[in-house]
């Protein structure tokens, strides 16, 4: 009786590791795909990094003189591969949705104030490399170079209509995502550039609901896909959380999944959802740390053909254009 009981248990197992193993899926075809973090821009270091903290005022040395979120980011971004450009958002108090990171102008700008509670007149006009220093305020190696470059989401687009970009919400304000559904619905040639969105979850869902067919998370509905795709996947079960959506992944920690990396992805898939691969997840970083190093280059599978989240688009292509 006991061995019978060994057996069943170890063919089980077998079933188990069988049905789940990367091994036995069919291999993805295609290259892995990079979505640039705010184009191509100034990095920081993030010791003791807070939601409130000014990254501008700790910016490593320039290597280059690329401002986030501006359009010679995006276009930077682009040229050196990205197949998406994520950027951020804030309703301004004319309607407009201004392409700008900080939920007020005093780190970045010489301007002050919420950013949301601004002009977009107002916001075009600042500087938006005022605020940006290596050496705790002794040079701002930006300042001057950013004046008139804080952009619109609809002059992004006007710019790149063939390009594709992730919408990230600052907020929990609705309306940035109903003014998303609007913008596209008066100019429906846009909507393929609209590839995703994220963030406060009133927003970003508002804008799902307006917006046909665009896939998007906030980090609650991310976190719930991850945990119960951890509880239930080993049956092949893809929890609704996870379907027709984008996943972020972080990278550390994918081993855990069930089927990674290949027979996740193809279930993913098969639900109508794409992959995004962060960078390791430490200390709250989730959506924001990305693979940013030539060491990090390693966590990204060989056979992956979802997307890269990186903040160094420039280092990351060429290095996986090289593996």
């Amino acid at each position: 009786m006991l061995k019978r009981i060994l057996m069943a248990v170890t063919l089980l197992v077998i079933a188990l590791w069988a049905w789940n193993s990367s091994l036995l899926a069919p291999p993805p075809e295609g290259e892995p795909r990079l979505l640039a973090h705010r184009g191509v821009h100034q990095t920081f270091h993030r010791e003791n990094l807070e939601n409130d903290t000014c990254t501008a005022e700790r910016i490593d040395p320039p290597t280059h003189g690329f401002i986030e979120n501006t359009i010679p980011s995006m276009a930077a971004a682009f040229e050196a591969g990205a197949d998406v450009v994520e950027l951020d958002v804030h309703l301004t108090t004319d309607g407009r949705l201004a392409v700008f990171h900080d939920w007020t102008l005093d780190c970045r700008t010489e301007g002050t104030g919420v950013t949301g509670e601004t002009g977009m007149a107002t916001i075009r006009s600042l500087d938006a490399g005022y605020g940006y220093t290596a050496d705790n305020g002794k040079t701002f190696p930006l300042r001057g170079k950013g004046i008139g470059m804080i952009p619109s989401l609809d002059e992004v687009l006007q710019r790149f209509p063939e390009q594709r970009f992730l919408i990230n919400y600052k907020s929990g304000r609705p309306e940035e995502g109903e003014a998303l559904a609007e913008l596209v619905a008066d100019h429906p040639e846009w909507r393929n550039a609209i590839w995703g969105a994220y963030g406060g979850a009133e927003p970003t869902f508002a804008a799902m609901e307006g917006i046909n067919g665009l896939r998007g998370y906030s980090r609650k509905s991310a976190m719930n896909c991850l945990i119960n795709y951890l509880a239930l996947g080993w049956t092949g079960y893809v929890p609704e959380e996870c379907r027709n959506t984008l996943v972020p992944v972080p990278a550390n920690y994918a081993w855990l999944l069930w089927g990674w990396p290949n027979r996740f992805a193809q279930r993913l898939n098969d639900a109508g959802s794409e992959i995004i691969l962060l960078g390791p997840f430490e200390d709250g970083d989730f959506g924001s740390r990305g693979i940013d190093s030539l060491d990090e280059v390693s966590l990204i599978p060989h056979i992956f053909t979802g997307y890269v989240w990186t903040n160094r688009i420039e280092v990351i292509a060429p290095a996986l254009t090289q593996r």
